[in-house]
């Protein structure tokens, strides 16, 4: 009776709002059953921050492609914490990137600062999540569901996760109620990309492997989150972009996606380090007594592999991390390598030969990318480093995107292009900055609010991010027509040069429609590149 009663006044009161289930946080997939989260900041946004999309790939499955889940779709679990990013360092060596200017671009790192020189707290190698972000006023959602942004975070394939400040979507969402953002885990460096011995062909490039089986568990399961699993847009940004187009080629025959939206970067940004017989893998196995004793035949590397799967994945990081940032010489690399099954060895041949998905494509760069792909200019930040040398590497980054644009409109695929030329007091403290590579990332996000301790947000720079995000959200809508209705006009395999793209934040304009010969004309010479429009 006291029970009953109990229940009674939990009802008048709506306590049964906090239940499992209620407010439609409850979804139930292939995998599992999860709960997510309503954040009391934005209300009409539900958030289900750490969701598997693969086994672990800890203790035999380290060093394997990813595996799929087998846990019963009844399976209850709670998504509503974010998950451990996957091993990375945590540099010492001082950039832009960890210092104040730029708080909330790198992962959570729990009670460590942004510059410990050590493998980071909040890692794991049980770190293959991914988080789904869905409107709440959009249920139940059109019949077809809500088009899809799948961000793939960048870092150089060193760093990177979902749980970064500056990339988490909610406030985006909360604004628009029509489209879904999901973001990653994938395993980086060594782990991701590790380039021993002992893997079978296809199997070094494990991080890609990682951004595929998340993007199919996505197009098995976003229906149930009021997704449509036909307007998957694939995301990058930096080394996440280049990745998205490496999956474009790899999969060129069954995509997934829609479109591609390539945000600083594609394959020809890209230069593979040269890693002769293995070299990186087993130089670090030996400094842990993996190598094989004298006399005993290792040929195939299995058991330095073996051997280096019982090693403490912080042991490992620690040393690939200090050394690079001691400096040291032979240079440590764990980045993407040509296999020719994932990543190729000649992207223009293939591009030629028409391997890459016949979907729409989305490439943005910013003005002066290249600012902060300098050494940090520690003795001289008020004047900063020699812009002539930053600028000439802008036009080379210029001219790789051009070559990503040219190949796909000679296939009859739209490509789109804009520029991001904002420069605001709280990004650009200083003003040789200009807009450097991942400034455009706070915008896109709608996360610059987190800069204001540096200068506070102005209502222009909230005007740009608004009008970026709409034309983003545009193109992942309707990736052929979407812009068009916009007024904007994709560009031409006649007029490789030029064309119709977009700027956005320059000279006290929210947009203007420009030339791409301005951007694209020095890579011919014939127009002069100007990093700070």
């Amino acid at each position: 009776m006291k029970l009953a009663i109990l229940s009674l006044f939990a009802l008048a009161l709506g306590l049964e709002a906090q239940c499992p289930g209620s407010d439609n946080l409850t979804v139930q997939t292939s995998t599992g059953t999860y709960t997510g989260l309503i954040d009391p900041k934005y209300p009409r946004t539900r958030q289900f921050r750490a969701i598997p999309f693969a086994k672990p790939p800890v203790l035999s499955r380290r060093w394997l492609p990813p595996q799929k889940l087998s846990s019963p779709a009844s399976e209850h679990h709670y998504a509503t914490r974010f998950p451990p990013s996957c091993p990375q360092f945590v540099t010492a060596v001082t950039s832009i990137y960890n210092q104040n200017l730029t708080k909330g671009n790198l992962i959570y790192n729990g009670n460590q600062n942004d510059s410990s020189g050590l493998v980071g707290e909040a890692t794991s190698e049980d770190c293959l999540y991914l988080a789904v972000w869905t409107p709440t006023t959009a249920l139940p959602p059109p019949d077809a569901g809500l088009p899809v942004l799948f961000f793939i975070t960048g870092g150089g394939f060193w760093i990177g996760g979902v749980d970064i400040p500056w990339q988490l979507p909610p406030s985006w969402v909360e604004r628009s109620q029509s489209h879904i953002v999901v973001t990653i885990n994938y395993r980086l460096t060594i782990f991701g990309f590790p380039y021993a011995r002992g893997l079978a062909d296809g199997h070094q490039n494990l991080g890609i492997l990682d951004q595929r089986a998340a993007l199919e568990w996505i197009r098995d399961n976003i229906a149930a989150f009021g997704g449509d699993p036909g307007r998957i847009t694939v995301w990058g940004q930096s080394a996440g972009s280049i990745a998205a187009d490496i999956l474009a080629y790899a999969f060129y025959q069954d995509p997934i996606a829609q479109a591609f939206f390539l945000q600083s970067g594609s394959v020809f940004s890209y230069s593979p380090p040269k890693d002769p017989l293995y070299s990186n893998f087993s130089f670090v196995a030996r400094h842990f007594g993996c190598d094989a004793p004298c006399g005993d035949n290792d040929d195939d590397g299995a058991a330095e592999l073996d051997c280096m799967r019982q090693v403490p994945f912080a042991r490992i990081v620690n040393f690939i991390g200090q050394y690079g940032d001691r400096g040291t010489t032979p240079l440590l690399y764990f980045n993407g390598i040509p296999d020719d099954h994932i990543m190729f060895t000649n992207y223009s041949a293939r591009s030629e030969a028409g391997l890459i998905a016949r979907a729409p494509v989305l490439i943005s760069t910013t003005a002066n990318e290249a600012s902060t792909m300098v050494a940090w200019p520690v003795q001289n930040l008020t004047a900063g480093p020699y812009q002539p040398a930053v600028t000439a590497r802008d036009i080379v980054r210029m001219c790789q995107i051009l070559s990503s644009t040219v190949y796909r409109n000679q296939m009859g695929v739209p490509v789109f292009r804009f520029q991001y030329a904002g420069t605001f007091p709280n990004l650009n403290y200083y003003k040789w900055l200009g807009a450097y590579h991942a400034s455009d990332l706070p915008i896109t996000f709608g996360t610059y609010e987190l800069l204001d301790g540096i200068a506070n947000t102005t209502s222009f720079e909230v005007e740009v991010s608004q009008s970026m995000q709409d034309h983003i959200l545009a193109f992942a809508t309707d990736p052929y027509y979407g812009l068009q209705k916009m007024g904007w006009e994709p560009l031409v395999a006649s007029d490789p040069n030029g064309g119709d793209v977009i700027r956005f934040g320059a000279d006290g304009n929210v947009t203007q429609h420009i030339d791409g010969i301005e951007i694209n004309g020095a890579c011919s010479g014939v127009h002069d590149y100007n990093p700070f429009p």
